[in-house]
């Protein structure tokens, strides 16, 4: 028996393309699949298989982004990519964008402070207790990349604002103070835009993209030490990780049906 013919749909909007391609482009460029130029428009219509007017809407999407550069004769260029931070693995800054130059930090502020409430419950302080703060600009190269808020417990960071931050990442120095390595973090990231203070320290618009990362690190043991609140510039970082598909959601869990060879 022949199977039930799939029902046809309404055709997809040159808009609708147009974004399909251009989330395809973007993802090239970020791979550096491009040297420098993307390639004719003539050439990415019959790639997509879409209209030349759809390669130009998806192109005018990624230059309003600030990806690319167009000019007349001179075809299209790629004007910046993005750094890859990733999301299984954690590291600090300056170990993740290890190869892509040097890291540096712009102390704003180390101290001890009474922190927020919130703060103190997820650090498991006793009431009243200060908690030591850090509050950093971290540059690659010349570039601001991101605006990191640090949160302590105060046994640690009171050591770790004796050593040089302007260099380190924060969770060497805290590895180096515990004697042993982190174990884990539980993290937020979400969407924000810019407000006017954010944007003019990381040299950005007001109003532009942002991702907001919180992240409470944990030694080994399982004690929190660390709760950063780090806002990176979403035009210059992208965030990646791998995830593996939780065995109760595969095919055949419901009933019970054990796949492991014995």
């Amino acid at each position: 028996m022949s199977p039930e013919p799939v029902p046809l749909r309404a055709p997809l909007r040159r808009a609708d393309r147009a974004r399909q391609v251009a989330d395809v482009l973007r993802q090239q460029i970020h791979a550096g699949a491009f040297e420098g130029a993307l390639s004719p428009e003539h050439e990415l219509a019959a790639e997509f298989s879409v209209s030349r007017n759809t390669i130009r809407d998806a192109l005018a999407l990624l230059k309003d982004e600030g990806l690319i550069e167009r000019a007349p004769k001179i075809g299209t260029h790629v004007a910046q990519r993005k750094y890859d931070h990733g999301l299984d693995a954690l590291l600090g800054l300056k170990e993740t964008l290890r190869g892509h130059g040097e890291v540096r930090n712009e102390v704003r502020a180390a101290r001890r402070l009474l922190p927020p409430p919130a703060v103190a419950r997820k650090l498991r302080l006793e009431p009243g207790a200060q908690a030591v703060y850090i509050e950093r600009l971290r540059y690659l190269g010349d570039l601001p990349l991101s605006l990191d808020l640090t949160y302590l417990a105060p046994d640690i960071g009171d050591e770790v604002v004796t050593r040089d931050l302007e260099t380190n990442d924060v969770f060497a120095l805290i590895e180096q103070i515990s004697g042993g390595p982190l174990g884990s973090a539980d993290l937020a990231l979400e969407a924000i835009t810019a407000d006017a203070h954010s944007a003019m320290t990381l040299q950005m618009p007001e109003g532009g993209a942002l991702l907001l990362l919180e992240r409470l690190t944990k030694l080994e043991d399982g004690r929190p030490v660390d709760l950063e609140y780090i806002r990176m510039r979403g035009d210059r970082i992208t965030m990646r990780g791998s995830l593996i598909r939780p065995p109760e959601f595969s095919p055949g869990a419901e009933a019970g049906i054990d796949w492991r060879l014995i």
